[in-house]
This record gives structure tokens, C-alpha cells and sequence, in this order.
């Protein structure tokens, strides 16, 4: 929501006025003075404007803070037909068959409403999809989150973005989530979430051959079977968490199959694949201080690689088996992945974890018990240690 500011206002006054935290409202504005002029218009996070028929179903706890219309002037044609409404309910529901365009919608939505994130492509995927990253939070420690690497563990996105939606809502009303308090990590962590790394195989697992644009070969690389939904690779049929320079060559010579495939083939050489050189990029330039990257399946998550995880990870690992009961395992074998990469690379903690339990894809029907038993992993993951 936008409102226009009048001369001799502050941030601070809307911050109270609104009942918004005032780094929310900073971050919003980055560029407003200390004191506004007339007209500039300001963005207040964590309201909508909602038609004044409908607010009498908006409760006293919810609208517009006891403001009287005359101490503010919306950005809207037909301002008298509208009033400030207080977002107190996630925006959408996470728990669809989750592909990329729900991805690029429920961003927008969240972009608009709480406009102290940021939402931008880290890079392009084979087909052209724009790989995206948010970011928020002013921290000095760095936490990074990822989603759906592989095609058909796509669930992954839907669950990162629920909790998003609820992150969001609940740093901006200064509410508990799992127990924490989320204003003060806004203050303490710098967050990065990719919801899906590889869109064009998500895509691919939900619509078929019409997702291929064209790319035919992709019906040879599934053995002529118009069903995609084992499918794991990216759309040239390479495996983007097999792409990364640890030990790429023993995953090479052992991997089967020889040439692009659903599953498993690690590419020609590492980081052949822009999905996968997107995320080494992302890492690269953020300096992020842990990751976590999340697939499915088997209720358990990976947080060693090579001796080079530091002490930190361990402390870590016992946290998350703690808050939500998945089996800490720290080496198993396997190389070229990405947190595998990360932690040779950054000697920084890095996991692999692995929601839920049953055959890849899991079904939709799992997405309330797999984020009920996820929640609190995620939340600790900004919170312990920051």
C-alpha cells in the first residue's frame, strides 16, 4: 500500500501511526529523507486496501490503527471507496502443484505487500526462466535457502514458500513463528531464499511435453513416456545437484547413465548447466554463512562433507534433529553436490535435507505434515547461531 506523504512528516510518525517496525518501513523507503515534502509517496508494508463495504468484517484489531482518513491520502483513484486494511492471514496457499508460474505470482503478491523484500533473478535457466532469489533482513550473518534442484521434488518450493508467506506476515505484525520471535531476526540475519533452482524441470514434471517448448529430445532422454514425473534433471537432462566441483570425477565415472538422462548424469564437465553456475555465482558474491538446500525424500538431512564442515556444524545438525525429529547424518557417499561444494569451498556449515518420506514425488496430500515437521528446522536455521 502507498500513501502520500505531507510536509514536515517522518517514517517514524507512519511507523507509529500504522503500527509498522521502523526498519520494515526504512527498508521499504530506502531513498525517503529524514523529513518528507508533500507528495512523495511512501510504501507501507503489510497493509491492503480493501473496498469500505468490506471492512465492516475487518475487525477492530485489524484495520487502520484508530488513523482518521483526514491524517493520511492514499495512492488510489478512488481513495473514498477504500480503507487500510492490516494483512493478518497468509496472502496465498502454498499447497497446489507448485510450478513456476504459481512461483512468479505468489512472488509478485508478496513483493507488493511487504515491499521491504527483495525479489530479483540471480540468472536464467535453459529455457529462459528467470532463476529467483529474496532477500531481506539487515544481519550480519548471511543464511541462504534453496528449493526444487531436482524436477520432481518440486514440493520443496511449495514449502518454502509457505513459510515466506508466514515469515513475512509475522516479522511485519512483530509475531512468534515456531516459537520465535521473527522482528529481532530481521535485525540479525540476512536472508537469500531460491525457491526453485530448476524451473524448467518442475515445470516439465507438471505439464508434460507442452513444458518443453519444443525441445523433443526430452521424450528420447524419458524412453519415448510421455510421463515426466520421475523425472529429476534439468530440461537437458542433467542432474543440477551432481554439477558441482567436489569430487565431480568420481561421480562422473561411477554415475549411470553415460549421456543426459532423467536422472543422475552429471553433466560433461562441472557447472555445464546456468542453473547450476547461478547458484555457484550466488555463493560466490553473498558470502552466505550457511545453506540449506532441500529436497526429498527420507526424513533425514547430510551435513558433512570431507572433514572440511567446521565445529559450528555439528552444534547445528543436533539443533535440526532436535526441532524436527529428521535423522542427522553426517557423510554419506556422495560428491558434486552443491552444499558439498559449499562447505569444501567456505569450510561453512552446509545441509542437505531430505523432507519427507515415501516415492519421489511426493504427493501433495504430505505438504501439512512435511512443513509441520519442517518448521521448525527453518526457523532455527536463521535463529541458532545468528
Amino acid at each position: 500500500m502507498k500513501i502520500i506523504s505531507r510536509y514536515g512528516d517522518c517514517l517514524a510518525k507512519y511507523s507509529a501511526c500504522f503500527n509498522i517496525p521502523l526498519p520494515l518501513l526504512e527498508d521499504s523507503n530506502p531513498h525517503a529523507p529524514a523529513v518528507l515534502p508533500d507528495g512523495v509517496k511512501i510504501k507501507i508494508p503489510g497493509y491492503q486496501l480493501i473496498k469500505e463495504h468490506l471492512a465492516e468484517a475487518v475487525t477492530e484489531a485489524a484495520p487502520w490503527c484508530g488513523l482518521h482518513p483526514d491524517n493520511f491520502k492514499l495512492c488510489n483513484e478512488k481513495t473514498e471507496d477504500y480503507v487500510p486494511v492490516r494483512i493478518q492471514s497468509p496472502l496465498f496457499k502454498a499447497e497446489k502443484f507448485y510450478d513456476y508460474s504459481a512461483l512468479l505470482e505468489d512472488l509478485k503478491i508478496l513483493a507488493e505487500a511487504y515491499s521491504f523484500i527483495d525479489v530479483q533473478s540471480i540468472g536464467q535457466s535453459v529455457l529462459g526462466k528467470d532463476i529467483m532469489e529474496v532477500r531481506f533482513g539487515r544481519g550480519q550473518q548471511s543464511v541462504h535457502y534453496n528449493g526444487s534442484f531436482h524436477a520432481n521434488e518440486w514440493i520443496t518450493s511449495a514449502v518454502l514458500m509457505k513459510w515466506l508467506n508466514e515469515l513475512l506476515k509475522a516479522m511485519n505484525n512483530e509475531e512468534a513463528l515456531a516459537g520465535i520471535k521473527c522482528l529481532p531476526l530481521y535485525k540479525k540475519v540476512l536472508v537469500s531464499i531460491v525457491p526453485m533452482v530448476n524451473p524448467d524441470g518442475v515445470d516439465l514434471v507438471l505439464h508434460g511435453m507442452e513444458a518443453a517448448e519444443g525441445k523433443t529430445d526430452v521424450l528420447d532422454m524419458n524412453g519415448g513416456e510421455t510421463n515426466f514425473f520421475n523425472w529429476k534433471a534439468n530440461i537437458n537432462g542433467v542432474d543440477l545437484n551432481n554439477q558441482y566441483p567436489a569430487n565431480w570425477e568420481i561421480e562422473k565415472e561411477r554415475k549411470r547413465p553415460k549421456q543426459p538422462a532423467p536422472r543422475d548424469y552429471p553433466g560433461d564437465y562441472p557447472l555445464s548447466e546456468p542453473e547450476a553456475m547461478a547458484l555457484q555465482t550466488l555463493a560466490q558474491s553473498r558470502n552466505f554463512d550457511r545453506v540449506l538446500a532441500l529436497h526429498t525424500q527420507g526424513r533425514e538431512f547430510y551435513w558433512g562433507y570431507g572433514g572440511f564442515e567446521p565445529k559450528e556444524a555439528f552444534i547445528l545438525a543436533k539443533e535440526f534433529e532436535e526441532k524436527s525429529g529428521y535423522k542427522a547424518v553426517r557423510n554419506i557417499d556422495s560428491h558434486a553436490g552443491f552444499k558439498d561444494w559449499f562447505i569444501q569451498e567456505f569450510k561453512k556449515p552446509g545441509f542437505t535435507i531430505e523432507l519427507g518420506k515415501g516415492i519421489n514425488p511426493l504427493p501433495l496430500s504430505m505438504m501439512p505434515s512435511i512443513y509441520k515437521e519442517t518448521l521448525p528446522l527453518l526457523m532455527a536455521g536463521l535463529n541458532k547461531g545468528c
